[in-house]
């Protein structure tokens, strides 16, 4: 396929999760995305535990370019490249690029067209000077105590905020590119974890205004549907059963061959079998425990019911949604060995994207960028030499 950001080019200086997903978005897309990474390369690749996965899965289809931004010829080579890059995306700490001389102000004098997208803790206001990460804006917004059980705040099982906040400041490149078709000039563009946050909460606090009450956590909610839950099953497993329409309910009566209950006029719509949650909801348990986790998918599938058996992250290699229709693309480990991960979740013109580069290894691609510059074989080697490059 074609891809629609073909032709644009992308300086990143980042790491971590925010700034890296926002990179793939548009290296994905077609971008030519070199990832500025200083002489021993992005910290992120080194990170283990939680973070072990971050390099490989937002890096791939960039290239890297290790320069050292501290000293004035690396500066120089990054001002070189801005002169004619499309977008800088950034998400250091609050104020180092300024620092490095390397800001929007700097930047733009000498490239009008240059999108500038600052991807940072907080938007300006009180709290834009302050560092954050992904926990602490759960945290704040609202998002952990809504996760986790009354009393006990838990933080979502993946970096929903950074890769949420990477993907506005995506929206804010994309718009920005659009609008300079017009006007022939770039834009600075700002996204952030917190504001990023409370978007997500938009929803609970018109709830709050609404019902002008406390919002409950979500494992403490009331649903609006009689059926809404997870169930155990008879080999120990869990599946969530969600029945949103009477349709559904007698679908589900015929599916486990309830007719008492399809026929019970104490059951006969939603609101009914609310009010009769006390003896309902734990009798439902009871007679769903009679089934297998298996047994519950085919026939909540078969009958068109909303369903999900309880999956870990590693069910997703061998899912056959995902195996399926390039929703996985190969990519190659640290180690040299290969795994599949998740595609641009988005089919474009009837078509999905296809993967075309592995994450790249630190400054893999620093000559090639320097010689495209015009700086010769000899030069190379002399920055190379002098620690400007690596």
């Amino acid at each position: 396929m074609t891809f629609p950001l073909q032709g644009i080019t992308v300086l990143e200086c980042t790491h971590a999760v925010m700034g890296p997903s926002a990179g793939l978005l548009l290296a994905d897309m077609g971008a030519e995305v070199i990832h500025i990474e200083p002489l021993e390369g992005d910290a992120t690749r080194r990170l283990k535990g939680f973070g072990t996965g971050y390099f490989t899965f937002f890096n791939r289809n960039k290239k890297s370019l290790s320069l050292n931004l501290k000293s004035e010829q690396g500066r120089q080579l990054f001002y070189e490249l801005a002169k004619t890059a499309d977008v800088v995306l950034e998400n250091f700490g609050p104020g180092t690029m300024e620092r490095l001389g390397l800001g929007y102000q700097a930047l733009s004098v000498q490239n009008e067209r240059l999108i500038y997208c600052s991807l940072k803790g907080f938007l300006p206001g009180p709290y834009e000077k302050r560092h954050a990460m992904d926990e602490v804006v759960q945290m704040m917004s609202g998002l952990a105590y809504m996760t986790g059980r009354p009393g006990d705040p838990l933080r979502a099982g993946s970096s929903i905020v950074d890769i949420t906040g990477g993907m506005f400041g995506y929206i804010g490149i994309l718009l920005a590119l659009y609008e300079r078709q017009t006007t022939g000039k770039g834009k600075y563009v700002q996204a952030s974890l917190f504001e990023t946050a409370a978007f997500l909460m938009g929803q609970h606090m018109a709830y709050s205004a609404i019902g002008q009450e406390p919002v409950p956590p979500m494992p403490a909610r009331v649903s609006a549907w009689s059926i809404y839950s997870i169930y155990d099953t008879a080999d120990h497993e869990k599946v969530f059963v969600g029945v949103i329409s009477e349709r559904h309910w007698k679908k589900l009566c015929q599916a486990f061959e309830w007719a008492d209950w399809e026929n019970n006029e104490r059951l006969n719509n939603n609101n009914l079998r609310i009010a009769e949650r006390d003896w309902f909801l734990p009798e439902l348990a009871d007679r769903l425990k009679q089934h297998t986790k298996m047994d519950i998918v085919a026939r909540c599938e078969a009958a068109g019911i909303p369903f999900a058996p309880i999956a870990k992250p590693e069910d997703l290699f061998t899912d056959p949604q995902m195996t399926q229709g390039h929703n996985l693309v190969e990519v190659q480990l640290p180690d040299g060995r290969t795994t599949t991960l998740p595609n641009f979740p988005l089919n474009y013109g009837g078509k999905r994207t296809e993967k075309f580069a592995d994450p790249p290894n630190i400054g893999q691609h620093t000559a090639e960028i320097l010689r495209h510059l015009g700086y010769t074989e000899a030069e190379v080697i002399h920055f190379r030499e002098n620690g400007i490059i690596a």
